[in-house]
């Protein structure tokens, strides 16, 4: 059969081209992650051995110093063994081989929390079911030797970065698992830590019915993307506003907005238009997350959430899954954002729905910490007082 010209517009051609576009990006970022992983590797190495040797030996601090110097002269054209960096290598060592860290991955081991690669390190160390210690769920040897694996999972400038902010081993541990597994970059780490991402994750209940109506391994991707509150202090607001203002307002600050989201949202479109018959129906944003491959619903509410909110949102998503889902995409998920929010009546008003539907607070300026809420007057009651006052002076 004889060969024809090609057309670049031919639609095979571009698919073509677009998977081996994907195929180099790929194979690009897993170049850069394994010679991250061998970087990471070394410096783990070379702080294990600082450690260990003034621990032996009873060296001083200036064997660091020393060491640096004599590195750096036997490797010129290398860099990464400054002073600094290598006091770095042996702080990284120390911290994530204390005895502190230790109870928190081996926590995170049980639980089956984390990376992948956290899971899939503790389905392997099920093998050794008889020699794992019934306090710490496995043996303190298993885990040292999986604690490299884990610290290479991110590149090293955020290391040095988390090891200057954090001092919680339990935090470390979820900012280094969510840089890995989210990709954030630096800016986008600050920013979560910021927005204190790990006491929001870790401290405060998430209500959602995912579990309910998605496979588990999708349920838990989910649950992931999803936050119990969001800091939507960069808009600026200090007063009472409508629904479509507060929707104005994060559409002029998306990328502030985006960030709070998380790593992998996408913006759609706002006042998302759908037609069901002879009805338009228009949800307040919509995007879609790259990593899930689902589409995003929210819904703003000024005030608290009501019953009938999570009524409307299950219509919404039916009608996304008709009409607007891809056929590889999975459902379409939607989140109520709200003033505050009864968990009791949530968990109640998503027992009948059948897509997965998640609801969270928002809050517009910094939060009264837990132990002086309920202690302080309410804004009614302060505006009730200031209005009263003239009058006793009368």
């Amino acid at each position: 059969m004889p060969s024809k010209e090609i057309d670049r517009a031919d639609q095979t051609y571009v698919s073509f081209v677009r998977e081996i576009k994907a195929r180099v990006v790929s194979a690009r970022i897993g170049a850069a992650r394994a010679v991250n992983r061998e970087l990471i590797g070394l410096y783990w190495d070379i702080g294990k051995g600082i450690v260990e040797r003034q621990k032996k030996h009873h060296w001083g601090n200036a064997v660091v110093e020393m060491l640096a110097k004599d590195l750096q002269t036997e490797f010129p054209s290398v860099t990464g063994f400054s002073p600094r960096n290598l006091w770095d290598m042996r702080r990284l060592y120390a911290t994530f081989s204390s005895p502190e860290m230790i109870a928190h991955v081996a926590k995170d081991f049980r639980q089956r929390k984390g990376l992948p690669i956290l899971q899939q390190a503790a389905a392997e160390f099920r093998a050794d079911e008889k020699s794992i210690q019934a306090k710490t769920g496995l043996s303190e040897l298993k885990i040292r030797e999986f604690l490299p694996r884990l610290v290479a999972e991110i590149p090293w400038g955020h290391h040095r970065f988390l090891l200057d902010k954090i001092n919680d081993p339990a935090a470390l541990l979820y900012y280094i698992q969510a840089t890995a597994q989210f990709g954030w970059s630096r800016n986008v780490l600050l920013n979560q830590i910021k927005a204190q991402a790990y006491e929001r994750a870790r401290l405060e209940k998430k209500t959602h019915n995912f579990p309910a109506v998605l496979p588990d391994y999708f349920a838990e991707q989910a649950d992931e993307a999803l936050k119990s509150s969001y800091n939507l202090e960069f808009l600026g607001i200090k007063r009472e506003v409508k629904e479509r203002e507060l929707e104005d307002r994060l559409i002029e600050q998306l990328r502030d907005f985006i960030l709070e989201l998380g790593y992998g949202f996408c913006f759609v479109g706002r006042q998302y238009r759908l037609s069901f018959g002879d009805n338009e129906y228009f949800i307040d944003l919509l995007f879609y997350h790259r990593f899930l491959k689902s589409l995003v619903a929210f819904e703003l509410k000024v005030g608290g959430f009501k019953p009938e909110y999570a009524g409307k949102m299950d219509f919404y998503l039916n009608v996304l899954n008709k009409s607007e889902k891809a056929p590889d995409d999975n459902p379409s998920i939607g989140i109520i954002l709200c003033a505050q929010k009864d968990d009791m009546v949530v968990e109640f008003s998503l027992q009948s729905k059948t897509n997965p539907i998640g609801v969270a607070e928002y809050h517009l300026t910094k939060r009264l910490p837990r132990e002086f809420k309920g202690k302080l007057p309410t804004e009614k009651e302060l505006r009730t007082a200031l209005l009263m006052e003239p009058q006793k002076g009368m």
